[in-house]
């Protein structure tokens, strides 16, 4: 039957999907009014706002860009989803719509340079990079498509909403290689844990989130309680996120337990791999799932679409050897014609690009 919604519950969420089934995420009305209120705080959001909403309703941006927005007065901006991969059109929609605030997934950042000059977004007080890694070619573009506004690097998950911020500059846009993920959001509360052991110092672990605005639970999932733990007396979301504490103290994002993988009996990074190939100017997108190999157990295989500039599997390979542990090199490369699949939130779809060698 249909499952039991908790009393209190103004909105169900889904998960993206992008590292197993979506689940459906409640959100009471303490933790809406709770997001609402810090967004528009954060934002300077009022009755004159106007922001773009390029995520699917039922994705948890849609808590800034929509809610938080309306709550306070201003005005939603709505992308048309059978456009959403245009860039001509969300070039216009940015020019003539004249948004204060852009917040997106790293696909519509990429297709938003991809306009380039047809954009124009100088009305553009705030951008907020969130959703995954945003590869440095795109980012370091971000001050020119948008010379008025301050950068944001968030963190959040659908479980928990947004958690951490970062702002940085030009400068940190085109030199760092992993943005920082920042300090906890007013009311919110980080732990790193390797293991029981909590990392206080530098050090890498599972990231622990614990926010004002997350849920009570999954809808229809009692065998997910391992996600959600008590501790100091609040409960708290395992992010599955692996995160290293540097000695400057900040913290940046590793990859998902999801994606590590054993090859020939060592352990690798997929995302680590995918953020080397996306380096490359020459490279538009890239993703790299982990498949059945009768002789090394596990083999990677990156699929890339360049930008349109020639680049070979070899050049690839090389790249990787020089950058990688030998274990983490591709052992094939397979050159995209087209964008890489994506999910409803614009995530990469894995599945579909395992389906293409299988």
């Amino acid at each position: 039957g249909a499952p039991v919604v908790p009393e209190g519950t103004r909105l169900v969420l889904t998960t993206s999907g992008s590292t197993g089934v979506p689940k459906l995420v409640p959100l009471t009305a303490g933790a809406l009014d709770a997001f609402t209120a810090w967004a528009g705080e954060f934002l300077g959001l009022d009755a004159g706002s106007r922001v773009l909403n390029y995520a699917p309703l039922n994705f948890d941006l849609c808590l800034l860009d929509i809610w938080a927005t309306l709550r306070h007065g201003g005005r939603v901006l709505l992308v048309d989803p059978a456009r959403a991969a245009e860039p001509a059109y969300l070039a216009r929609w940015v020019r003539l719509g004249r948004p204060h605030v852009v917040q997106g997934v790293p696909l519509l950042f990429r297709l938003l340079a991809e306009a380039g000059a047809r954009l124009r977004g100088d009305a553009v007080r705030h951008v907020l990079l969130t959703g995954d890694h945003v590869p440095r070619q795109v980012r370091r573009q971000l001050p020119e498509l948008f010379p008025h506004a301050r950068l944001h690097n968030v963190y959040g998950c659908t479980e928990t909403n947004d958690s951490m911020v970062h702002g940085f500059d030009g400068a940190e846009a085109a030199d760092g290689e992993v943005l920082p993920l920042g300090e906890p959001v007013r009311g919110a509360r980080i732990a790193v844990l390797d293991g029981e052991h909590e990392v206080t110092g530098p050090g890498s672990g599972e990231l622990l989130v614990c926010t004002p605005f997350q849920t009570p639970g999954y809808l229809a999932e009692p065998a997910a309680p391992d996600r959600f733990r008590e501790r100091e007396g609040r409960i708290w979301y395992r992010t599955g996120d692996l995160v290293e504490r540097g000695a400057d103290g900040r913290i940046r994002l590793v990859g998902r337990t999801d994606f590590q993988v054993k090859v020939r009996g060592v352990r690798v990074n997929v995302e680590e791999v995918e953020r080397v190939l996306t380096d490359r100017p020459e490279v538009a997108e890239a993703a790299v799932v982990a498949l059945p190999d009768p002789d090394a157990g596990v083999a990677l295989h990156a699929f890339v679409r360049t930008s349109g500039a020639e680049v070979t599997g070899l050049q690839l390979r090389t790249l990787c050897a020089a950058r990688l542990n030998r274990v983490a090199i591709p052992s094939r490369f397979h050159l995209m014609a087209g964008p890489l699949p994506v999910g409803p939130t614009g995530k990469v779809d894995r599945r579909r690009l395992q389906e293409h060698v299988t």
